[in-house]
C-alpha cells in the first residue's frame, strides 16, 4: 500500500474489501464491536484510509445512508 498502516487500519481495510458495504449501508457500531474498538477509533481508521490509499477506496452518502467501497 501506498502509505504504512496501522494494525486497526490494516485489518479494517481487508474486511472492508471483503465486504458489500458499498452495496449495503455501512454500520460504524457494528464495525466498532467487530473490531472491538470504540466508534471513533473506526471513524478515524477510515479518515485515514481515505488519506493513505485513496485510490483504493470510496466513502459515499447515497440514500440516508454511509457506504465505502474498497478495490
Amino acid at each position: 500500500m501506498a502509505a504504512e498502516l496501522t494494525e486497526l487500519e490494516a485489518r479494517l481495510f481487508e474486511w472492508l474489501r471483503q465486504s458489500d458495504f458499498h452495496l449495503t449501508p455501512w454500520s460504524t457500531e457494528d464495525a466498532a464491536q467487530v473490531f472491538e474498538v470504540e466508534d471513533d477509533d473506526v471513524y478515524e481508521a477510515i479518515a485515514s484510509l481515505t488519506k493513505k490509499v485513496p485510490e483504493r477506496i470510496q466513502v459515499f452518502y447515497k440514500d440516508g445512508s454511509l457506504h465505502i467501497a474498497v478495490e
